[in-house]
């Protein structure tokens, strides 16, 4: 059992090393640089991210979908004195709250059926760095209690094991529900929200930046046409000021589909 745990934390450290060489070769900026804006609201915004990301204060990023929440939860993690630690995201509404408990915390062997073998979870794997818990608001009601437990005491249970292990995890937690509402209707602890928000981000519509619209593109269209193997056609000005004048319900992530489904379907040189 020891020697296996040490083999996935080393595999663990190679991933994360083979990671960040990536993202080195990419030449792409990290951090605050990586959110496109151009806009004031967005530059307020980064100020206080910035700031944010000197401590290690619990930061409950909430915002409509499609926002940038994870892009922000990893410009955290690359301000922060953590930057060379773990980053590891794991989407709450994704998993069972049966699986769920395991995934997050971890348990022993012979702990339930089907656990042939010890799980650190993701609290022990991000240890020292910082963990993301996104779509917080589906977070299961059963589990709060022991998600408060180890944001006070700092330290992990696993099922099936009665010692406590001390963690050191940065939480940062996403949403685009309202967690006010779902306190008020008791679907979400109070306690555990203001763990959660002692620092509070939140990301405004595109509609609401529409003067970023132009920088997104020029920044996301290149990368596109990449990905896609084609030439990087030009925005005429007159599609540049339509785009900024739609709604984007689905915000950034309806511009990138947009702006994909363009390339694809158009293969002039101008995009008019």
């Amino acid at each position: 059992l020891t020697v296996r745990k040490a083999e996935e934390r080393l595999q663990l450290r190679q991933e994360n090393v083979q990671l960040k060489k990536n993202i080195r070769r990419s030449g792409r900026p990290q951090g605050i640089s990586a959110i496109v804006h151009r806009s004031a609201i967005m530059r307020d915004l980064l100020v206080m991210v910035q700031k944010a990301a000197e401590v290690s204060a619990p930061v409950l990023i909430t915002g409509p979908t499609g926002t940038g929440k994870e892009l922000v939860a990893r410009a955290l993690q690359a301000e922060s004195p953590r930057s060379d630690k773990p980053f590891l995201a794991v989407n709450c509404s994704a998993i069972p709250a049966g699986l769920l408990e395991s995934e997050l915390f971890g348990h022993t062997k012979g702990a339930f059926t089907g656990a042939d073998r010890a799980r650190n979870g993701l609290f022990g794997a991000a240890d020292g760095g910082t963990l993301l818990l996104d779509e917080i608001g589906d977070f299961p009601l059963e589990l709060q209690p022991k998600l408060l437990r180890v944001l006070q005491e700092r330290e992990v249970r696993r099922i099936g094991e009665s010692p406590p292990t001390p963690v050191d995890v940065r939480v940062i937690a996403a949403t685009a529900k309202d967690l006010k509402a779902a306190v008020a209707d008791g679907s979400f602890r109070e306690d555990l929200f203001y763990r959660l928000a002692v620092i509070s981000v939140e990301l405004p519509a595109l509609e609401k930046r529409s003067e970023d619209v132009a920088v997104l593109v020029e920044t996301y269209l290149p990368r596109i046409a990449a990905r896609l193997k084609q030439p990087v056609p030009t925005m005429s000005q007159e599609a540049l000021v339509k785009l900024a004048k739609q709604p984007w319900p689905g915000n950034i992530r309806e511009l990138l589909n947009v702006l994909e489904k363009t390339l694809v379907l158009c293969r002039e040189e101008t995009i008019g």
